[in-house]
């Protein structure tokens, strides 16, 4: 046979789709036997095997080199860098990628639905190696779609099918409001924010759980909230406290509705009441009485997100799970104030050596770490992942 007659009677080149085909699996399963990685029962790694053998499939080392050098991005879509929050949540992602020769890109949604949908457009137009996202109104079906493309990651709130990181808000917002009425305050407020996450309402589920387990009744009139973004944000604060029946401790559920209401207490020469913030924020330890506050710590939910983006790199078939990160409430003074000095008009004070500050004998950093790091205060899926409060960022999980 002459060579123009073999080459005329050659089979063609087999490719891995013809091997998944063959074997009946999938091509992410061929993949993964190919380059050696876990995952893939003995039997089937087998049969696969066979029929690579069989078809003369070879595995184009050049294409696969190439996409590896292309994905080296992990993309981010947050609410706003100007929230404190998120500003340390890309900051620590990034410092995690860069160690691995990773570079990140990121867009805000501004809270808008159409926004937000522009950017993920912009941000998966890069060839990326992972993807982390705070969802806005995305649906789970276009995550998912995404996440055939790249690992996907939402952290803060949870999209049905597809990996979170997120903490548990019902239960640190009820242990932060136990705190404020262990101090014996019994008008507990509220400052919630007009946005509509789930992350605002379990803490405001929470809040409602925590006074009723005390026996307190819950007054609507102490829920109020803010609008982001909104010149006179301080007003709802300011009318709350100017009552004549103002509350004596207020729970604000995130840190710009604490920053919203620091500035009208500052602008106003209003009294202090017990305040805790739900964040820290820049300065609010060198306030008099420092802000004390629940520390759902960025950098842990950072670490988290991009160690689950490392291993569905690793681990594409991975179920997907929801990681809990726990939080801690963090005294400083303000939280602290007991009820009878909180009802003094004369302004804002420091908090004294006096001032009772409910420590567990545990607790000897003076730090209160909450129900959230050894159990779910709400029944969650099956799947959970609790982290370590004293994971270090770069841990395996």
């Amino acid at each position: 046979m002459s060579a123009v007659t073999q080459a005329a009677t050659a089979r063609p080149r087999a490719r891995l789709i013809d091997v998944a085909t063959a074997a009946g699996v999938s091509p992410k399963t061929v993949s993964r036997v190919i380059n050696d990685e876990v995952g893939v029962l003995p039997g089937t790694r087998d049969r696969v095997l066979q029929t690579v053998r069989e078809l003369g499939f070879v595995p184009d080392r050049s294409a696969r080199e190439l996409k590896r050098r292309e994905a080296d991005t992990i993309g981010i879509l947050i609410d706003a860098i100007s929230d404190p929050f998120f500003a340390a949540f890309v900051s620590v992602v990034e410092e995690l990628a860069i160690a691995e020769g990773l570079s990140v890109i990121f867009a805000s949604t501004g809270y808008d639905a159409g926004r937000e949908t522009a950017q993920l457009d912009r941000l998966t137009g890069h060839r990326l190696a992972g993807l982390i996202v705070a969802p806005v109104a995305v649906p789970a079906a276009v995550l998912a779609g995404l996440r055939n493309r790249c690992p996907v990651v939402t952290v803060d709130r949870v999209r049905s099918g597809i990996d979170a990181i997120v903490i548990d808000d019902f239960g640190a917002a009820a242990e932060a409001t136990a705190a404020l009425l262990s101090h014996g305050h019994r008008r507990v407020a509220f400052m919630g924010e007009d946005v509509p996450y789930p992350t605002v309402s379990d803490r405001l589920a929470g809040y409602r759980s925590a006074l009723e387990a005390a026996g307190v009744a819950f007054d609507p009139a102490l829920v109020v909230t803010h609008e982001r973004f909104r010149a006179g944000e301080a007003a709802e604060a300011s009318l709350l406290l100017e009552r004549p029946d103002a509350p004596t401790a207020l729970l604000c559920a995130t840190s710009l509705a604490a920053i919203a209401t620091v500035r009208a207490i500052r602008a106003r020469g209003l009294r202090m009441p017990a305040l805790i913030s739900f964040g820290d924020f820049t300065l609010a330890e060198v306030l008099e009485p420092g802000i004390t506050y629940v520390d759902h710590d960025p950098r842990l939910l950072g670490a988290a997100a991009f160690r689950r983006l490392r291993q569905l790199a690793e681990r594409p078939d991975d179920a997907p799970t929801r990681t809990v990160v726990p939080t801690r409430l963090v005294p400083r003074g303000s939280g602290e104030v007991p009820v009878a000095e909180s009802e003094k008009r004369s302004g804002i004070r420091s908090a004294s050596a006096s001032d009772p500050i409910p420590l567990r004998a545990s607790d000897s950093a003076g730090v209160l770490p909450s129900a959230a790091a050894a159990a779910l205060v709400q029944p969650a899926p099956a799947g959970d992942v609790v982290v370590a409060a004293a994971a270090p960022i770069g841990a395996p999980s």
